[in-house]
């Protein structure tokens, strides 16, 4: 008896699992979430913002933003949570490195709209998850 009720559990299990990676296969693949990097400053024409970005399954490289330029790519969360992008920025001195995106923090902030928005100004890193409200998330010291 105890064979039966084993060997219906693992059949059950592996019922499941088809059933939820053909009718929900984001949860197998990954959410799939846009990262949005913006020159947010005034005036700074003769110097770009630089940002260089990697994960934790690559490198994404770098770019000089101009003011109003962005810096934005596509990423599916793994199966194991753990997808993380870490991004460095300089300015002029100054220079941050921040995480654009992690899943514990962004699952749930990044909205239904899985968008996550970066704005980086003079005073510091704003963060939106529709660019039309946006709330200051840290400073650059």
């Amino acid at each position: 008896m105890k064979v039966l009720t084993n060997i219906f559990l693992v059949v059950s299990l592996a019922i499941g699992i088809i059933f939820m990676s053909i009718y929900q296969p984001e949860y197998f693949y990954g959410l799939e979430y846009d990262v949005r990097v913006i020159n947010g400053f005034k005036n700074n024409s003769s110097l770009p913002l630089v940002i260089w970005c990697s994960s934790n399954s690559g490198d994404l490289g770098g770019r000089a933003l101009q003011e109003g330029d962005d810096f934005s790519w596509s990423l599916k969360t793994s199966f194991w949570g753990t997808s993380h992008f870490l991004c460095t920025m300089k300015w002029d001195a100054m220079r941050r490195k921040f995480d654009a995106f992690k899943v514990p923090r962004d699952l749930q902030r990044c909205s239904l709209f899985r968008k996550c928005s970066w704005l980086v100004r003079e005073d510091g890193f704003y963060f939106s998850n529709d660019e039309v409200y946006w709330k200051k998330d840290f400073s650059w010291l």
